[in-house]
């Protein structure tokens, strides 16, 4: 149902309850559901059972009022076929069948634009995701969080909010210090297993890779930073460190590319550190009277705001704990005017959430509680070969999102014979947001390389292809389908499909409203297993012209619901497979 008719029925239930209302206090909010059970009708209304009571109605009489009220107004006329009354006061309507073929239409006329709304326009959200430690590639962890956070601020932006993507970098303290005495071993000869490698250190081949351009005295820079040139000598733990953290930064920045994300903001742990954004938060902890020092130790009083237990903020030797910068750049964040913030992160952060809450409240600027939101995704395990898959070369330790991209590829290649990594990206993409985020998930290698219906992204991506295909054949202008009479669009299966069609505008805000991307990914399924069946039931290039034509317009409007969601969760749409 097109949000344009559930607001026309919502129209005919309020005229209908407006007599009966006149004289009271009582205000009706009219709200429309889908039917559990598809054959009980198209649209649920329970208005009936709400107002009985305030009304001092019989909820069954006050359904059979409304009922003769909404068929008498003929405003209903092709929208509403008819309605039935269930149980003690249930509304049960059917849509017309001809209300059922104007998504068609709408579709085809809205295009990219189909689903999309303005109900965020003019409000700014932040979405934080990836925020990796510059200390090696991006894991499958980071990827699962890239194709989360993206398609979550895709989903953002569908509906009208100004989306800021952010990546923050955690480039000050003790893992910092690590890599560069890493790397400095590595430069000085050693490897892993050697005596006087660092117990410390970080073991994969990226870390030698390092040290020889370090000592090359090469020059690397990020995406937002100024070049940093080596200077080669080994004896040198700054120019180490920083040569180090500026190289990982443009390798993740390579492996971001190759994801196809794109963030509109690096923020950098250390700047609250040498720009007193730390010193100033804590600074005002203390004024607002939520600290107290105990043991050498300053302590937050974050049991005031539902924390189980005190926390500790600066420790006796002077350094501060893992959420006193945190608390310090959501400070930013509120100041930046950000007043939705996203954070999307591994479930290993859920021991901050409460602590962060409550150094935001206490420090007393107007943070409202609950800021920020949290995503949290559980742990992805790797699949190859039937085998779990624990660590790379590239990364000594564990799977990377390169790793994946490049094995889910297969041998595909583009025109010019260079490799094409983009069926690798489309797989692990889909794979990533295909389950809720806070549920663990498999990633199949061989599945993601099966060109099969039991690989999700292959069976959505061909009912894309499958439909190019018709309409090559077809070969005529699609421009001429926006006008054509879908009257005959009237078998089980359009009916299925059309019924589907109408139903993304609603997923896609249910989606946000859930922070549930992966209900894109499930929706893409389910339309994607329609068209197949319809393809597989049906035949399109009919003699009868007006047949024809009803069905290739619907096969337009399928397509371009697809290449809409696909769009949205950064998956591309090809047009043979």
């Amino acid at each position: 149902m097109l949000a344009s008719q559930k607001q026309q029925i919502i129209d005919l239930f309020q005229a209908a309850l407006a007599p009966i209302v006149t004289g009271t206090e009582v205000q009706p909010n009219v709200a429309l559901e889908r039917p559990r059970d598809p054959s009980h009708g198209d649209v649920a209304c329970n208005i009936a059972m709400q107002l009985a009571k305030p009304l001092k109605k019989n909820p069954r009489e006050l359904a059979q009022a409304l009922v003769v009220a909404v068929l008498a107004n003929p405003a209903r006329e092709g929208l509403v076929e008819s309605i039935d009354i269930a149980g003690p006061g249930f509304i049960n309507l059917r849509l017309a069948v001809a209300a059922k073929q104007a998504v068609v239409k709408a579709v085809l006329q809205e295009a990219d634009q189909y689903g999309k709304n303005q109900a965020g326009a003019g409000k700014k959200v932040l979405v934080e995701f990836v925020s990796a430690n510059p200390t090696g590639p991006l894991h499958v962890g980071h990827g699962r969080q890239g194709a989360l956070g993206d398609a979550l601020s895709a989903l953002l932006e569908s509906q009208g909010y100004d989306v800021t993507r952010e990546f923050y970098y955690n480039d000050a303290g003790v893992q910092i210090g690590n890599l560069a005495i890493s790397v400095q071993a590595r430069a000085r000869g050693l490897k892993p297993g050697d005596a006087g490698w660092p117990e410390a250190a970080y073991n994969g081949d990226y870390i030698a890779d390092i040290a020889a351009d370090f000592l090359a005295k090469k020059t690397v820079a990020a995406s937002d930073g100024a070049p940093v040139t080596a200077s080669g000598n080994v004896d040198d733990i700054e120019s180490i460190r920083k040569f180090a953290v500026t190289y990982l930064r443009r390798e993740q920045d390579l492996d971001l590319q190759a994801f196809g994300v794109k963030f509109d903001n690096y923020y950098l742990e250390s700047s609250l550190y040498t720009e007193g954004k730390v010193t100033a938060a804590v600074d005002a902890l203390i004024k607002a009277g939520k600290t107290y020092e105990q043991e050498g130790a300053l302590w937050l009083r974050t049991t005031e705001y539902g924390d189980d237990k005190d926390r500790v903020m600066k420790k006796s030797d002077g350094t501060y704990t893992y959420f006193v910068p945190d608390v310090a750049y959501h400070v930013t964040k509120w100041q930046r005017d950000f007043g939705k913030v996203i954070n999307v992160q591994g479930s290993d952060h859920h021991g901050t959430i409460a602590r962060v809450r409550a150094g935001l409240q206490a420090v007393g600027i107007g943070i409202p509680q609950g800021y920020p939101d949290y995503v949290l995704h559980k742990m992805v395990t790797v699949m190859k070969n039937g085998e779990e898959v624990k660590i790379s070369k590239r990364a000594g330790s564990y799977v990377t999102v390169r790793d994946l991209i490049e094995w889910s590829a297969g041998d595909a290649t583009a025109t010019d014979g260079s490799r094409d990594l983009t069926r690798g990206r489309d797989a692990v993409r889909f794979f990533l947001i295909s389950r809720k985020a806070d549920t663990e998930f498999v990633f199949d290698v061989d599945l993601a390389l099966s060109q099969s219906d039991e690989n999700p992204v292959y069976y959505v991506q061909y009912a894309h292809a499958r439909i190019c295909s018709v309409l090559a054949q077809w070969g005529g202008d699609e421009n001429t389908l926006n006008a054509v009479d879908l009257s005959p669009l009237t078998s089980p299966r359009e009916a299925a499909l059309l019924a589907k069609l109408a139903e993304y505008p609603e997923m896609l805000q249910k989606s946000l409203d859930e922070l549930g991307p992966h209900q894109v990914a499930f929706y893409l399924r389910d339309l994607a297993g329609e068209l197949h069946s319809y393809y597989n039931a049906e035949r399109f290039l009919v003699d009868d012209e007006a047949v024809r034509l009803a069905r290739l317009a619907l096969l337009v409007a399928t397509r371009q619901v697809l290449r809409n969601g696909l769009a949205l969760i950064g998956v591309s749409a090809p047009s043979r497979m």
